[in-house]
């Protein structure tokens, strides 16, 4: 080989693959089917059958799992929910988190990722680490897009503590539609980041706190994916700029 030569490039092709439909919803979309059915059926009202058909498309949709590829980095935070970017503060951490073995008492930053009842609705880890806490909080069902929805309404918290000791807090909050947290993952498990970790049924929201230190790497009104989009980097502290259009 010259020095002018280059190696071939290896190359893989992907090919798109159909979502599953996560095993928590499969019992959803058979209740939404067998409805169907018995309308068109069994009552004979056949416009209602195929309302109840698109909704069982809907279900399927709703709770549909795609494969997701996780970008590896020192200091990565991983977007844990697909949505909008619907708020970008610096808040003092959830009273329920703080303290010296928490998030601590400074402000951080927290970005809120609305998730509509079209978006995908498994959250993933942000982070590789260890669940040091799982703090659920019973509360009321307001519009999740509200910023006192992360201190009113029904909530999950997450603390992961990575390898190198950042402690990472998110919150799953349900919202006017949503009615049940369902989280997997306990204290004492160790995820990877992008490993799903639970869900939150038809329309909520997710909050990430990022340690002191750190700021956004997303904007307002960007759209994320759950397990791919980049929301920060650990101990960068410049926040990005930019322009809807």
């Amino acid at each position: 080989m010259t020095s002018l030569e280059k190696p071939d490039l290896v190359t893989t092709n992907v090919r798109y693959r159909m979502p599953n439909v996560h095993p928590e919803g499969r019992k959803f979309v058979v209740i939404a089917a067998v409805i169907a059915l018995v309308f068109f059926w069994l009552i004979d009202w056949d416009w209602v059958g195929w309302v109840m058909t698109g909704i069982t498309l809907w279900v399927a949709a709703f709770f549909r799992d795609p494969i997701r590829t996780t970008p590896k980095g020192e200091g990565l935070v991983i977007a844990p929910a697909d949505g909008m970017v619907t708020m970008i503060a610096t808040v003092a951490p959830p009273p329920e988190m703080r303290g010296p073995d928490m998030l601590g008492d400074a402000p951080v930053t927290r970005i809120s990722i609305f998730m509509s009842v079209f978006d995908v609705h498994i959250n993933r880890a942000p982070i590789s680490g260890e669940i040091k806490r799982v703090i659920y909080i019973a509360g009321k069902f307001l519009n999740a897009d509200l910023d006192k929805a992360s201190e009113d309404n029904e909530r999950n918290h997450f603390l992961v503590e990575g390898h190198d000791g950042t402690r990472i807090g998110f919150t799953q909050i349900a919202g006017l539609v949503a009615r049940r947290i369902v989280p997997w993952s306990k204290v004492g498990d160790h995820v990877v980041a992008g490993q799903r970790v639970g869900l939150i049924r038809f329309g909520s929201r997710v909050d990430v706190y990022l340690p002191e230190g750190t700021s956004s790497q997303v904007l307002l009104g960007q759209r994320t994916i759950a397990g791919e989009t980049v929301i920060a980097k650990v101990g960068v502290a410049e926040a990005l700029e930019g322009v809807a259009q």
